[in-house]
């Protein structure tokens, strides 16, 4: 059949083709009358208006504000933000930006600040990293009350659902990564080493909360006789690294397995590596360049990787998919759990210039 044009279905309905158009975009100046026959001439031939065609023709501006961590560059959200950027580009006939603001991972006033500045600004979308839920629910509320949707990126809030969620399943995430550190370190291992980054006792992300919770699900299920360690960097102060991992490994010489939840796997890799530690199985997230380097040298064993350009970028996507094009959402979008090697690296990192 060939396509079906606003004037066939007005000729069908026995209308004009403006009272068409006022039905599909639900505007009033319409009779009942009319308007049912128009409806059921669109359900009969289950018509689908050309949105695209409609948005373009719109010239409506559409502003989406992104609300992130603050972090260095070539850091995990530094990939995200490349996937918002393009995004952006590749949705630019629809008239989009995209505002980045940053938080501090580590202070939740700093979220309820930048939070309440991007409800002030009332955008038309949301992509945000939630914070702690009961610092997330606040202003995800005032969302729905503005009737603004908003994407989860990175964590997801499932109290308080969005319109859409990118990201690992957290949990599954950290049970897998379990597992494969114990296959490195033998059935036999006695004894492994959680390393975290912590300010004032906020980890700073609700993913590597997650993923410990699996980890020890699946250490408690599997091997309920090997101790956990626990090492809690500060966050803000890295000039201390060095001699706290001093500390840590004389006081436990015959430690040899270890993981971070976290995105910064390099300190320990470096560490490792300035020290000519060599009989350490280290796991670790994510393709930083650092994380990479430290990969490539042998100083991590494996890393997990999550795909966050992909999520910057579906998360632009998807608001112009609903807001713009008018498709239907799918919720839930969890990103592969992607297990890297030095054998694999070359054919899956692609560094961003």
């Amino acid at each position: 059949m060939s396509r079906i044009r606003i004037k066939d279905i007005a000729q069908m309905a026995d209308v004009s083709v403006g009272t068409v158009d006022r039905v599909l975009h639900g505007r009033s100046g319409v009779s009942e009358a009319s308007r049912k026959r128009v409806e059921e001439i669109l359900k009969q031939l289950d018509y689908q208006p050309n949105m695209y065609a409609s948005a373009l023709a719109s010239n409506k501006q559409y502003t989406y504000a992104c609300l992130l961590p603050q972090h260095e560059a070539s850091e995990y959200w530094t990939d995200i933000e490349a996937g918002i950027r393009e995004a952006t580009l590749a949705y630019s006939d629809f008239n989009i930006q995209a505002d980045v603001t940053h938080y501090d991972p580590y202070d939740y006033h700093s979220f309820e600040q930048a939070s309440q500045q991007i409800v002030e600004k009332q955008p038309d979308g949301v992509l945000l990293a939630p914070t702690a839920p009961q610092y997330t629910c606040p202003f995800v509320e005032q969302l729905n009350q503005l009737h603004i949707p908003y994407i989860y990126i990175d964590s997801n809030i499932q109290e308080q659902p969005a319109l859409s969620f990118f990201g690992q399943h957290s949990h599954q995430s950290g049970f897998f990564a379990a597992r494969m550190l114990m296959l490195l370190a033998g059935k036999n291992a006695t004894e492994i080493a959680i390393f975290r980054k912590i300010n004032e006792g906020v980890v700073g992300s609700n993913q590597q909360e997650r993923r410990e919770i699996g980890f020890r699900e699946y250490m408690e299920r599997h091997h309920p006789t090997c101790h956990i360690w626990e090492l809690d960097l500060h966050a803000k102060r890295d000039t201390e690294d060095t001699q706290m991992l001093d500390d840590f490994f004389k006081a436990h010489p015959t430690l040899h397995n270890g993981i971070t939840f976290n995105s910064k796997a390099y300190i320990i890799g470096e560490y490792l590596h300035k020290r000519g530690i060599a009989d350490f199985n280290l796991m670790g997230y994510d393709l930083l360049k650092r994380n990479v380097e430290c990969l490539k040298g042998g100083t991590i064993s494996f890393l997990i990787a999550q795909q966050p350009t992909l999520q910057g970028f579906n998360g632009i996507k998807t608001l112009c998919d609903h807001l713009i094009l008018k498709k239907e959402i799918n919720r839930i979008n969890f990103m592969p759990i992607d297990l890297l090697t030095r054998e694999n690296i070359e054919f899956y990192y692609k560094p961003i210039n």
